[in-house]
Order: structure tokens, then C-alpha cells, then sequence
């Protein structure tokens, strides 16, 4: 019989609970439900209550509750979701970087057989292992900055063998650290330049050797793909995105990044989220507005490539769902700082705190199909972040360089 064990957090200068907000549209900041001198008492694993301390802590001190007394002043928010994420991967690509100031664009510098050619190649020479090592090590410092949810794609393997390396490396990794890794398989990342076969039959050997793969080993739900000029084209991904959907697979595309077509496919195929979408127009807008599928913006990329962002704040005020991810990866997002870029982001596309807090927690979550987390409420996974600081509105002030000190995950500071 499991031992039942109660944590009341307090007293909380705010606790911003991110409840009660829709998950499309726009949101102004007074829409936040704020808690003052709030409480948060958790039942092993899971918010129990969330209130003002005071009313809590007798209730706490009756059965026994294990209590964390905070001196000075906090914020508290829901752990943080990185929905898009490439954090297992082998070697650097400094050098790509380097070229990218001097002038070279992503694209040239992938058709010279740079980019993720490049990252490719160094990560088919590390073992299991030492991916499984490498993506717990940067999953820990997310962890580090308030994100409890991880999503970790692979794609850098692109070869039936190799992809199923890194899809069980991403599972090792996720026994090996606290956070939560949500993996997808990125197989159709770019076309594996030693593939023997056109686009199609790449993508056809992957689904027919892969997917079942994926299921009996429990090694991803997900399936995304890159439409690009220099990846995958609509055409391309129709027979393998079908075959994903019949076998009940969650659809997500890296879509309309540098050119568009991709929005419009991940709409027809019910996708779960469209990503990146620098490149989205006036009609790509509408098309996701009138779906239900989630637009997640990637900052990291902007700045890693000095190109424009998202349209967030055209695609908030159409009606359609934003979540923020930091597309964390060697090549176009080598930061990994989710926080800093969101932050930025809000200051570019003019957006409320509430827009970039949602774009971070519960938008996020549902960017994953992921119902228990993103808000603090009776019930939810006890995922929750501590800011020292007496005011929300810090936290985006600051750009990113506020981070919280407290961190509890799955009911347990760590």
C-alpha cells in the first residue's frame, strides 16, 4: 500500500496558477489568476490544494505534512514545457556558426555539406551510451532553469538502425534524469544522403520497419517531419504521414521555416503542432487559425540564424494557440535558453506576460498532448518553480537572467 505524504510550500509572496485561461488567443496579463500569500499543499505527487497559506497551514499541520518554509519573498509558476527540443546529438557545429556571421546562409552552408549533415555524421559515431549521457546532461541544466518537461526528437540518425539508436538513448536518458523527456522521432529530418532511393523510399522503409518498432518498445507517440526546400516536400510526406495516422500516431511538422507548404500540411493531417513558421504568411495564419492545431514558435532559431521571428503576436491576435519552444539543437538553436527567448520573443512580437507564460507552461503541454501539467491546480502534477523575486512581471523584466532556486518535481525538491 502506497504511504500517502503531504508538502505544503509557503508562504508564497505570488503564485501565478495559470488557470482559467483558454488555450487559443490572445491573453492580457489581468486575465492571470495571482494568489497572494499563497500556499500550495501537495499529496505525494500531485497538487492538492493551492490557496492563501494561512488557511492551509492548520489543515497541513494536522496530518503531518512535511513543510517547506520560505524566508524572503517568491514567485511561484507551474514547471516549465520545452516542446521542441533536439538535445540528443553528437559533436558541435561551432564551425557552421562561425560561417553563418560570415555571411553564408542555412541553406547554403547544408547544401555544402554542412548543417545537419554535419551533426549527422558525429552522431552516428557515438554510442548509445554516450547520446543517452549527452542528453541527460543538457535535459539536467533545463532542469536547472524550472523546465520539468523536456520533448527530445531524434533526426540525426536517419537511417533505420541509427534512428532506433537514438530513440532508445532519449528512453535511457529519461531513466537517468528527473525531468520528463517526451521523445519524437524526427526520422524525417532531411534525406540521408548515403540512402540509396529517391525521398519516397527512404521515407517508405522508415515507416514500414520503424513505426512498429516504436510502438512495442514504447520509444515515441510522435512523428514529425521537416518540409523544406532542403528536407522533405508535401508530396513527400503524404504516404508516410498517412501510415503515422492510421497507426494512431501524434502528427507534428517542422513547417514554413524558410519557405511555406508546411503549415498547410500539418493542418491537413490533424497535426498536433506546426513549428517555427518564421516564414508564415497572412493565409498560413488563417489556415491555423481555423484548425486546432497548436503554433509553436522557436525563437532560438531566430536568433541562432539572425532571421525575423514568428509572427506570434498576428498569430495570437487570429485566434490560434502559441507555444514557445527553445529548438535547442547544434546548429540553429545552440543556446537552449527557453526563459531567455521567450522573453525576447515578448519584446519583439509585443507580447503579454501572460501570452509568454502560457507560451511556456500549459500551451506547451498541450503542444505534447499532455493534460496533467502547465498549471497549479487541485490534481495536476506537483511541478512547481520558485522565483526570488516579489513580483511576476520579473521574470520577463529580467530577459531570462532571473531563474528560479526552487525547483519541486513530481512533488519533491530537488
Amino acid at each position: 500500500m502506497q504511504t500517502i505524504k503531504h508538502t505544503l510550500i509557503g508562504p508564497i509572496r505570488q503564485a501565478v496558477t495559470m488557470t482559467g485561461l483558454p488555450l487559443k488567443g490572445a491573453l492580457k496579463d489581468e486575465q492571470l489568476d495571482i494568489i497572494s500569500e499563497a500556499g500550495i499543499l501537495i499529496k505525494n505527487d500531485r497538487i492538492h490544494q493551492v490557496g492563501n497559506y494561512w488557511d492551509l497551514y492548520p489543515e497541513a499541520q494536522s496530518i503531518g505534512a512535511e513543510m517547506i518554509s520560505l524566508k524572503g519573498d517568491f514567485v511561484a509558476l507551474p514547471g516549465l514545457v520545452d516542446c521542441h527540443t533536439h538535445i540528443c546529438f553528437g559533436g558541435s557545429r561551432a564551425q557552421d556558426y562561425a560561417m553563418r556571421n560570415a555571411g553564408k546562409s542555412y541553406l547554403e552552408i547544408a547544401k555544402s555539406g554542412g548543417g545537419i549533415w554535419d551533426t549527422v555524421s558525429q552522431t552516428r559515431k557515438a554510442s548509445l551510451e554516450k547520446l543517452a549521457q549527452l542528453t541527460v546532461l543538457r535535459a539536467n541544466r533545463h532542469l536547472k532553469d524550472g523546465i520539468t518537461t523536456i520533448e527530445v526528437k531524434s533526426g540525426y540518425g536517419l537511417s533505420v538502425e541509427e534512428e532506433l539508436k537514438m530513440l532508445r538513448a532519449i528512453k535511457l536518458a529519461n531513466e537517468n534524469t528527473i525531468a520528463d523527456l517526451i521523445p519524437t522521432c524526427l526520422a524525417a529530418h532531411i534525406p540521408p544522403k548515403d540512402f540509396q532511393g529517391t525521398n519516397k523510399d527512404y521515407l517508405k522503409s522508415i515507416a514500414d520497419e520503424v513505426f512498429s518498432i516504436l510502438k512495442t518498445e514504447g520509444l515515441s507517440n510522435r512523428i514529425d517531419a521537416f518540409i523544406e526546400e532542403t528536407a522533405f516536400t508535401s508530396d513527400d510526406i503524404q504516404s508516410y504521414f498517412q501510415k503515422a495516422k492510421e497507426m494512431e500516431f501524434d502528427i507534428t511538422v517542422h513547417a514554413d521555416q524558410f519557405r511555406t507548404g508546411g503549415s498547410k500540411v500539418a493542418v491537413d493531417f490533424g497535426s498536433i503542432s506546426a513549428d517555427h513558421l518564421e516564414a508564415s504568411s497572412e493565409k498560413e495564419i488563417q489556415l491555423l487559425a481555423e484548425s486546432n492545431t497548436i503554433a509553436v514558435a522557436l525563437p532560438g532559431a531566430s536568433i541562432g540564424l539572425g532571421v525575423s521571428f514568428t509572427p506570434a503576436r498576428k498569430l495570437l491576435d487570429a485566434g490560434v494557440s502559441l507555444a514557445i519552444a527553445s529548438d535547442w539543437n547544434p546548429g540553429s538553436a545552440p543556446m537552449g535558453d527557453l526563459l531567455m527567448q521567450a522573453s525576447v520573443l515578448g519584446t519583439f512580437e509585443k507580447l503579454s506576460n501572460a501570452e509568454v507564460l502560457a507560451g511556456i507552461t500549459f500551451r506547451a503541454a498541450a503542444a505534447l498532448g499532455i493534460k496533467n501539467r502547465g498549471t497549479l491546480e487541485f490534481g495536476k502534477l506537483a511541478d512547481i518553480i520558485l522565483f526570488p523575486t516579489d513580483d511576476y512581471r520579473d521574470i520577463t523584466y529580467q530577459q531570462g537572467r532571473l531563474k528560479p532556486t526552487i525547483i519541486i518535481k513530481n512533488g519533491v525538491r530537488i
